[in-house]
């Protein structure tokens, strides 16, 4: 049985990309330090921050919320209900999972149900429109953007961050190198910067695999929803994980590799940043929008036989909430005030 580098005992994980094992203990205080260390490494945001996380009741944006909390950053909750049912009520027990975690903290979680507000569930919006020839998923990123974008401009939330790992961005990464989309490419990154309209989008847990973010919520007890979505099955990125999961069998660190190696090429100017389109404002919803006229979002509606103008609301603003104590005073194992875990030189960072 491997042992703790920190204090020798038994480990709960061995992470062969940094050939780094620890104990419960001291991964839970390693992963909350982590994502500190990228919060300020690539400068996503300050406490002085209003923090809207995305959350859809996975473990990957449960973990981030709990670690945004411990860290005592002002993070609110956003959960998107989109009427997936699938023979599973997967966005019920969605919700379900999202609200139960809030309660238990007394986090505020702001809930949009795509059904009662726009008439209508994902599944029959993709279908009735033909967006991305009747398929959910081309539909459900569109939503879920405008979404976001939109709530967060209305209450005045500055940050969007979404618990998007590195199995995620290194498949999206293949993706597009195959293709060679270099408008996505120079957009790829842990933080895209804010615009009009737009709010800043980070990506905190980036540089953690997807079994170091499943281990957090084990070990933290966070209860979590484990089904994919069910229309997730045959998707394009399901496929390009499964080859970076082969690769990474035969050379662990591949996937960091892959992605860190991309980001410092960004830095040294491979990837040029072109003019950036100009940006128009909704004749609906108001939203930045690169055609004049409707937006994406509100040129689907419309071709489902949806009215947009009939169904868009504004949530009503929330008061404002004090920052949550930080680690170091409410949580066990505080990452604030303990020794940080030190790996080897010839491990990568996370």
């Amino acid at each position: 049985m491997r042992k703790c580098r920190k204090c020798g005992a038994p480990a709960v994980i061995y992470m062969r990309q940094h050939r780094l094992a620890l104990c419960k203990e001291h991964f839970l205080e390693w992963f909350v330090e982590q994502t500190a260390r990228t919060i300020k490494r690539y400068r996503m945001f300050t406490p002085k921050d209003r923090v809207l996380v995305a959350v859809s009741g996975g473990k990957d944006s449960l973990t981030l919320w709990d670690v945004l909390w411990r860290l005592g950053y002002q993070a609110d909750g956003l959960y998107i209900g989109l009427g997936i049912d699938g023979g599973i009520q997967y966005s019920d027990q969605s919700r379900a999972l999202s609200e139960q975690f809030a309660q238990e903290r007394g986090l505020r979680l702001l809930v949009v149900d795509i059904p009662e507000t726009y008439g209508v569930s994902i599944p029959e919006l993709a279908r009735r429109s033909r967006r991305g020839k009747g398929k959910p998923c081309a539909v459900c990123g569109l939503v879920k953007r405008h979404e976001m974008n939109r709530i967060a401009h209305d209450l005045g939330y500055n940050v969007l961050a979404t618990g998007h790992n590195l199995d995620d961005e290194a498949a999206v990464l293949f993706g597009n190198v195959l293709q060679w989309q270099m408008g996505y490419l120079v957009r790829q990154g842990p933080v895209l910067p804010e615009a009009p309209g737009l709010a800043r989008k980070v990506k905190p847990l980036v540089r953690f695999y997807e079994r170091e973010t499943a281990a957090y919520a084990l070990l933290r007890g966070i209860p979590y929803i484990y089904d994919e979505c069910p229309y997730a099955e045959g998707a394009t990125s399901m496929v390009h994980k499964e080859l970076l999961n082969r690769l990474e069998e035969e050379r662990p660190g591949a996937k960091l590799q892959f992605y860190v190696n991309f980001l410092k090429a960004k830095e040294e100017g491979w990837f040029r940043q072109p003019e950036p389109p100009a940006l128009h404002r909704c004749e609906v919803c108001g939203q930045p929008t690169t055609a004049p006229g409707l937006c994406a979002f509100c040129r689907t509606l419309r071709r489902a036989g949806i009215d947009p103008a009939q169904v868009y609301v504004t949530l009503p603003k929330p008061e404002a909430t004090e920052p949550a104590a930080s680690v170091a005073d409410r949580a066990e194992g505080a990452a604030a005030s303990s020794t940080p875990v030190q790996l080897a030189e010839e491990d990568t960072e996370p």
